[in-house]
């Protein structure tokens, strides 16, 4: 049988991880991935030396980071998998895990501040009360569809994500403000961050309107994505408690490593830890 990427089998793989119940952001992504390899191979059948190629020619292109060059490596050997062409499946690379956060990503709670105030001194006030719904309470910004009227009145929101059920607690401050807003907005029911249709507001746009602030609010822009939100929140969250097993349920992570990634600190943060240990003497 011949071995070749085709729009066909995009459209099934494609298919094939709907019916995995993956999320609609990871589909996509696994689809967009694919296309590089099949740029790559321009129409010509897979080999094993023809993955070898296309690992190495990631490789050797300067501007991927080893992580991205491993994301498109894994999409492209579960769409291999899914095939049933097994024996050309490439390994990753392997990645040193960093110990601290690069300082250029790191929001911290003082920018996060200025964002929210830059919002509402903007009249963006729909925004701002989006920014401190995900960082106080650790939400995702797809599951920002499952906070509710109803919920927001109950205080509590049901999130189904990933497979996984739990429930998510809204802090008293926060609930006031949602109330508030859902009053002024004379909503009646359905999800509270909508558009003027009622639907729930799409995550591009929402990343878009944070990009947006970042000039007003004197922020770099490579700090401010909704992720980032979620980040401060676990980081703070473990500030207080030091419990992680109850951030990683909070967070809804399977995985306690998974939660270590959020709370790591930048190195400036460590160096200031050390310092304070003051086990130097002169």
């Amino acid at each position: 049988m011949t071995r070749i990427i085709t729009e066909q089998s995009l459209k099934a793989f494609q298919e094939h991880l709907y019916e995995e119940e993956k999320q609609s952001a990871t589909i996509q992504k696994y689809i967009r991935d694919l296309r590089k390899l099949m740029d790559f191979a321009k129409g010509r059948e897979l080999t094993k030396k023809t993955m070898i190629r296309y690992k190495e020619s990631l490789k050797e292109n300067r501007q991927y980071k080893t992580s991205s060059i491993n994301s498109y490596l894994v999409a492209a050997n579960r769409y291999l998998e899914y095939m049933g062409w097994y024996d050309l499946r490439v390994k990753t690379y392997k990645v040193q895990k960093e110990a601290f956060l690069p300082e250029e990503k790191d929001l911290s709670r003082e920018e996060y501040r200025r964002l929210v105030a830059a919002a509402r001194r903007t009249g963006r006030n729909r925004l701002a009360l989006l920014l401190q719904t995900i960082c106080a309470t650790g939400m995702r910004v797809s599951e920002l569809e499952m906070l509710t009227v109803k919920a927001v009145r109950r205080g509590t929101a049901d999130i189904y994500c990933k497979g996984k059920e739990r429930q998510i607690l809204l802090p008293r401050a926060l609930q006031v403000e949602l109330l508030h807003y859902i009053r002024t907005r004379k909503l009646k029911g359905g999800v509270v961050f909508q558009t003027a249709s009622g639907k729930a507001m799409d995550r591009s746009n929402i990343w878009k309107e944070m990009k947006a602030l970042c000039r007003e609010a004197g922020v770099a822009p490579e700090k401010v994505f909704p992720h980032n939100l979620r980040h401060l929140f676990a980081k703070t969250f473990y500030e207080k408690s030091k419990d992680i097993g109850k951030l990683a349920d909070i967070l809804g992570h399977a995985s306690i490593e998974t939660t270590r990634i959020y709370i790591k600190t930048s190195s400036c943060e460590y160096r200031r830890q050390l310092d304070g240990l003051k086990l130097v003497f002169s």
